[in-house]
């Protein structure tokens, strides 16, 4: 039914958004607890920041990466010598890329969720001596956890479909870097491969359906265990 190249893009593009989404997640939770709790100088700032691969053109992003992370960028270079991590013209790359445009979308969702959360409930744990970490921990958390499904969810499809900023960073490379977006870009600009893409864009389409399925599974789960 696919072609070993076409489900080799599948396999990566699952890899890379699965991945893109785990790792965004406790940085997502972190900076949405501080824009939704703190107020410092800076935070408008802060908040364009994060936002900001939201209004850029993803080939802004990407070329920024590039400029950055690439193998002689300002933190490429360091990683790759001291580390041994590369990210350019690799799937680590597309993983970063794909992570950096889903990251405003989670923040968001989980941002949100922060703040609808009553503070007189976080402050009635406090008094009763538990530390701002164990508050956060059973209390923030648990009563978040429908905006944290949610975020990553939502990161996690854009990730599936992220084009721009990872074509720029890690180009088009079969096997390597293509995912299902590059592959589709690929068959479309080759004689009689519209089939192919045809089919990866159902495959696209059935994965973010059935991610957003699993995501309201989880949510009515997550609220029946707050409930109880």
């Amino acid at each position: 039914m696919f072609s070993a190249e076409e489900w080799t893009a599948i396999q990566l593009s699952l890899k890379v958004g699965g991945i893109a989404t785990v790792v965004a997640v406790p940085f997502a939770v972190a900076v949405a607890w501080v824009l939704a709790r703190r107020d410092f100088w800076g935070k408008s700032l802060l908040d364009g920041v994060v936002h900001l691969p939201l209004v850029l053109p993803p080939v802004v992003t990407g070329y920024a990466l590039l400029l950055l992370f690439g193998r002689r960028g300002v933190f490429g270079a360091f990683l790759a010598d001291h580390l041994g991590l590369v990210f350019s013209f690799r799937w680590t790359g597309a993983a970063l890329a794909a992570g950096i445009m889903g990251f405003p979308l989670m923040v968001r969702a989980i941002r949100l969720s922060i703040e609808a959360i009553d503070v007189r409930v976080e402050q009635a744990a406090a008094t009763l001596g538990a530390p701002p970490l164990w508050v956060f921990a059973t209390v923030t958390l648990p009563l978040a956890v429908r905006g944290i499904v949610a975020g990553a969810v939502l990161a996690f499809a854009k990730a599936l479909g992220e084009f721009g900023a990872t074509i720029t960073f890690v180009s088009n490379i079969p096997g390597q870097t293509q995912t299902i977006p590059s592959a589709i870009y690929a068959l479309t600009q080759t004689p009689g491969g519209e089939a192919g893409a045809l089919k990866l864009s159902l495959v696209a389409a059935a994965i973010a359906l059935g991610a957003l399925v699993i995501s309201e599974v989880a949510v009515r789960r997550a609220r029946r265990g707050v409930a109880a």
